[in-house]
C-alpha cells in the first residue's frame, strides 16, 4: 500500500473512527486513540484486503475497530480486578521517635489482620476519599452494605490495635 493511500485513508476516516471508538469505550479518550491507531496499523498491514471504494474502506475499518474493542473488554473481564498495594509512605511522621515507629507498625499490623473486604472498603472510603455510593456501585452492593462493612472494619481495626499495644 502506498503512503498516499494510507494518508488518504487516515484523512478520510480517522476522525469518525475515533468518535466511534470513544463512544464504544464509554469516553476513554486514550483507549480510543490507541484502538484507532491499532486499526490504522492493521489497515496498513492488510492493505491487500482493503476494499477500493470509500464505503468499503469505512466498513472494514469500523469492523476491525469494533472487534478490537470487543477483544479489549473480554481481556479486561477475564483478568482479576487489580488491587492496589496500600502505600502508607505518604503518612507524615510525627517525629523520628521510637514511639512513632511503633505506632506506625501497630497500624500496619492491625491493618493486615483485617479481611480483604474490610481493607478494600477502608482504603476506598478513607484513604482514597471515595463516597459510599461510588464504592457500592463498583462492588454492586447496596450503600448500606458498604457502610456496614466500613463500620465493622473500623471496629476490627480498633480491636486489632488494642491487641498490638
Amino acid at each position: 500500500m502506498s503512503c498516499d493511500r494510507i494518508d488518504a485513508l487516515h484523512a478520510d476516516h480517522y476522525a469518525s473512527l475515533l468518535r466511534f471508538l470513544i463512544r464504544l469505550t464509554h469516553g476513554e479518550q486514550q483507549t480510543a486513540e490507541d484502538l484507532a491507531q491499532e486499526t490504522m496499523l492493521r489497515a496498513w498491514r492488510h492493505a491487500d484486503r482493503l476494499p477500493d471504494d470509500f464505503g468499503g474502506e469505512r466498513r472494514w475499518l469500523f469492523a476491525v475497530a469494533r472487534n478490537l474493542v470487543i477483544d479489549l473488554f473480554r481481556t479486561r473481564r477475564s483478568r482479576p480486578a487489580e488491587t492496589p498495594v496500600l502505600d502508607l509512605g505518604w503518612v507524615p511522621a510525627s517525629g523520628d521517635s521510637s514511639e512513632a515507629a511503633i505506632a506506625v507498625q501497630s497500624v500496619l499490623t492491625a491493618f493486615t489482620r483485617l479481611t480483604d473486604a474490610q481493607r478494600d472498603v477502608l482504603t476506598d472510603l478513607h484513604l482514597r476519599g471515595e463516597e459510599a455510593g461510588v464504592v457500592a456501585a463498583r462492588l454492586r452492593v447496596p450503600v448500606g452494605t458498604v457502610k456496614s462493612r466500613a463500620h465493622y472494619a473500623l471496629r476490627a481495626l480498633r480491636d486489632a490495635m488494642d491487641v498490638t499495644e
